[in-house]
């Protein structure tokens, strides 16, 4: 069982970072944490557009884990930003994140190492894991995703039956879109109007929706998505809405239908049980399709960490602290 705990490392500084080549005119930033001899460990950033945080770096014990963070392309740190509309999107699929993150396993010289994510993370961590198991020691996912079109259309349509009136606003944020048309292909398209108003209201209706549905999850955030930075609104919801518009480039129900390929990689799966984002339907399946798999299902939680769901996760990561790292 997973030794459940609260209480967060503390602060931390990278001990080295940099901008890494990644092709197309694209530099994804990195920083390194913890011990330079410790276990390899990658954060892989939600959103799809989120960026890394310090929090991260907090989740793992610094004496035994060489902890890596970066920010996916466009997001973040990494350039060019999302935000600029001169930003080339055709460049941004979940294959290109899969071989930036294999590019930048390379760059710093690490054999295998530990994935930990969550929300889009967990599709990512996933989709990476898949195609290179050989590279994975473990993987911890909190609120998992598989991104299939079926959870993108719960998201932005099957949970507004929940919240009505939400619905309808975010609905005639992109006027002429029918009730049962594509609406995340509709915000996608406004956010690459040339008009920077236009694409502001777009990023300010889509995150408005988005923070309606995590409302319910008193221990988060008021204002989860729509108090970010204007920057980094902007990019989230641009990237978001052009992952999404393209079911992130991922066949329908592959990722859930290849976890055999995970056979041998221990994984901890956390999910709240109240999750209106993402429920925990997806969690259960993912288990059932990969025997190495624990799953904790937080009754009280939601999509949004909570103290128990952080409990699990660090029990998780001291657990395979002193795991070896090789094969």
């Amino acid at each position: 069982m997973t030794e459940t705990r609260s209480d967060l490392y503390p602060p931390i500084e990278p001990y080295a970072r940099g901008m890494l080549d990644v092709g197309d005119g694209n530099h994804v930033y990195w920083e390194v944490c913890g011990n330079p001899d410790g276990k390899p460990a990658v954060v892989v950033h939600g959103g799809p557009g989120s960026g890394c945080g310090t929090s991260g770096r907090r989740l793992f014990d610094p004496e035994r884990y060489r902890i890596v963070l970066f920010d996916q392309r466009g997001a973040g740190r990494s350039t060019p930003h999302a935000s600029d509309p001169a930003a080339d999107m055709r460049h941004n699929t979940t294959p290109h994140l899969i071989a930036d993150m294999e590019r930048l396993r390379e760059h710093l010289g690490i054999g295998r190492w530990l994935l930990y994510g969550g929300s889009w993370g967990s599709t990512l961590i996933l989709a990476y894991a898949e195609q290179h198991p050989e590279r994975v020691s473990e993987i911890v996912i909190a609120a998992v995703t598989t991104t299939r079109r079926s959870e993108i259309d719960w998201l932005y349509r099957g949970v507004g039956r929940f919240f009505p009136e939400a619905w309808d606003r975010f609905l005639a944020g992109v006027p002429g879109t029918p009730r049962d048309g594509d609406v995340v292909a509709a915000y996608a398209r406004l956010m690459e109007h040339p008009d920077a108003a236009v694409r502001e209201k777009a990023a300010a209706d889509w995150c408005a929706w988005e923070d309606t549905v995590v409302s319910g999850e008193a221990q988060g955030a008021s204002l989860p998505y729509g108090g970010r930075p204007d920057a980094a609104r902007l990019a989230f919801v641009r990237i978001c809405a052009h992952y999404f518009a393209h079911g992130a480039w991922l066949e329908e129900g592959a990722l859930v239908r290849d976890a055999g390929r995970l056979a041998g990689i221990p994984g901890v799966l956390v999910h709240g049980r109240l999750d209106m984002s993402g429920p925990l339907g997806t969690a259960w399946e993912l288990t059932r399709a990969w025997p190495d798999a624990e799953l904790y299902v937080v009754e009280s939680g939601g999509h949004l960490s909570t103290e128990e769901s952080l409990g699990h996760v660090l029990g998780a990561l001291d657990r395979f602290a002193d795991r070896p790292a090789t094969a």
